[in-house]
């Protein structure tokens, strides 16, 4: 048994946006970036104040047994009324935050869950799993009205890594333990899971798998799928418990069920993972490219060398401006290596020159070393890599300042093989840009990076910036993901990467899933969830 779990902290999480509540640009900061941006608004709106919601009285309450576990806080259940998309911000902002949950329960063990799911199935109240509510696809909301009442199901009270097997270097780890807490159980024990999506400070285990999310790496294991041993999924049909093995030939997977179920099969309440040594050896730098095409050319070789950088993260002129690590006239490759064994300079010298081979330019690194954090890029001096980094860790909270100004400030990402990567990212700038300029008269940035990339293709991760369409955000919004998610389609470019389905993608996802695979997935959900009340809307109907 791991020891107690990181202290809380006494910061204050934003109900309403990204992150914690004392991090968000003030008004002043907000102005001066949507200066930056034509036809965004001449001040910004007001922080929105959970006081001035209307929420309704809960119309159900829970059983005396199970009271102890369920809130009604006002403030509590608006916080858990939607996640972190953009559109989520701008609902909050302009206070429509959607339908408010009635509840909020916060089981402790596999046997209130299993009492909650009992207790909502025969009372037709729609249950939605909430790790840390990072949600960027509407994943964690509930949209409609087919149900007499909804329970938020936040599962950060099942928070401790259970077990340790050191010498076969996994654990047994509850799923809502957030990032934090996760990395500080296993420290003692030197080891690490090594997932550090964006959103590891405010997300969970379960939510990872769930979701099937993507960490911070760029080449090897950095999809959480692939860190699986084992999973424990209560369902409304019983407990499915997978056995622990390094690898099976048993048939289909059941762990694969649930990977990236999104919580509508069932709650993953535990988890066997595969951990690894603490890396102690970092270095990292960044080369410059003056065409993008060199630059695409220069990462799929990496991809497909035996270097595995840990990180090969390429920015765009525009991004790279963005981000503060270039002048907006080159592309920016940040590259980083770690090893817990030995140095791994060579490694990054090698790297850099296949990169200088297809017309990188390098500068001079002042010093490497063993640079200390969670993620690939310490232990450098590169100024273009601590900028990206900095850049990287605040650009959700300057999200949400700029859906302060009304402009339209969002990502989505994708992945296609090699041979459709140029043409999809210049199709999506071109058609998503000709229609925000259509809906708004004013020309959009539609900036690109890939964050992850493989030996036979990548992911690029589209940054849109735009004047918003004042009291519309939402809808031009939506009207421009539709016009990318197309985009996507006609690559044959799958509609997310990492950041799930959710509700959002789920016109994307429908065009993509083969429909015989559709059919087994609906049997699967009437027959684990047979009163259809889990997190209804995601997946499937």
């Amino acid at each position: 048994m791991a020891g107690p779990t990181a202290q809380p902290t006494s910061r204050i999480r934003s109900w309403w946006g990204w992150g914690w509540a004392d991090a968000h640009p003030d008004d002043a900061e907000c102005a001066a970036m949507g200066s930056l941006l034509p036809g965004t608004l001449a001040r910004p709106l007001p922080v929105p104040r959970v006081g001035d919601l209307r929420v309704d009285a809960p119309s159900v309450e829970p059983p005396r047994s199970l009271a102890h576990l369920v809130a009604t806080d006002p403030a509590d259940r608006a916080a858990h009324a939607m996640g972190k998309a953009y559109r989520d911000v701008v609902r909050a902002l302009r206070g429509r935050p959607g339908r408010i949950p009635d509840l909020v329960a916060r089981p402790v063990d596999d046997r209130d869950v299993a009492d909650l799911l009992d207790w909502a199935g025969g009372r037709g109240v729609a249950v939605v799993p909430y790790g840390g509510g990072s949600s960027v696809t509407g994943g964690v909301e509930y949209r409609g009205d087919a149900h007499r009442a909804v329970l938020s199901l936040d599962l950060t009270a099942m928070d401790r890594v259970l077990e340790v097997d050191a010498g076969g270097r996994a654990a047994r780890i509850q799923g809502g333990t957030l990032g934090p807490s996760l990395e500080a159980q296993l420290r003692p024990h030197g080891l690490t899971l090594r997932h550090f999506p964006q959103s590891f400070e405010f997300s969970s285990l379960g939510g990872w798998l769930a979701t099937r999310a993507g960490g911070h790496y760029a080449t090897g294991r950095t999809r959480i799928d692939e860190f699986v041993q084992s999973l424990n999924v209560v369902t409304p049909a019983g407990t499915c418990s997978s056995w622990r093995l390094p690898a099976s030939g048993a048939g289909p997977s059941p762990d694969r069920l649930f990977l990236g179920s999104e919580g509508a099969l069932g709650v993953i309440t535990e988890a066997w993972v595969r951990l690894q040594q603490r890396p102690r050896h970092r270095e990292s730098a960044s080369v410059t490219f003056g065409g993008f095409q060199d630059a695409l050319r220069a990462v799929r070789a990496l991809a497909q060398s035996d270097l595995s950088p840990a990180n090969c993260r390429l920015l765009d002129a525009g991004e790279a401006a963005l981000a503060g690590a270039g002048d907006g006239t080159r592309a920016v490759l940040v590259l980083g290596f770690e090893s817990a064994d030995e140095p791994v300079g060579a490694r990054l010298e090698q790297a850099l020159d296949l990169a200088r081979s297809h017309g990188g330019r390098t500068g001079t690194r002042p010093g490497g070393g063993s640079g200390r954090g969670g993620g690939a890029d310490g232990g450098s001096g590169d100024a273009a890599v601590g900028a990206w980094r900095a850049a990287f860790l605040r650009m959700p909270y300057l999200r949400d300042g700029l859906a302060r100004m009304g402009a339209v400030a969002e990502t989505f990402e994708t992945a296609a093989t090699w041979d459709r990567v140029p043409g999809l990212i210049e199709a999506v700038r071109t058609e998503v840009g000709r229609a925000a300029l259509k809906a708004t008269g004013h020309p959009a940035m539609i900036n690109c990076r890939l964050t992850h990339v493989y030996p036979d293709g990548a992911a690029p991760y589209f940054t849109v910036l735009a004047a918003g369409r004042p009291g519309d955000e939402v809808g031009l919004w939506d009207d421009l993901k539709a016009v990318a998610a197309d985009v996507l389609h006609r690559h044959r470019a799958t509609i997310t990467h990492h950041h799930a389905v959710g509700r959002d993608h789920r016109p994307g996802y429908d065009r993509q899933r083969p429909e015989p695979f559709a059919l087994a997935l609906r049997a699967a959900k009437g027959a684990l969830d047979p009163h259809g009340i889990l997190n209804p809307g995601v997946l499937i109907d």
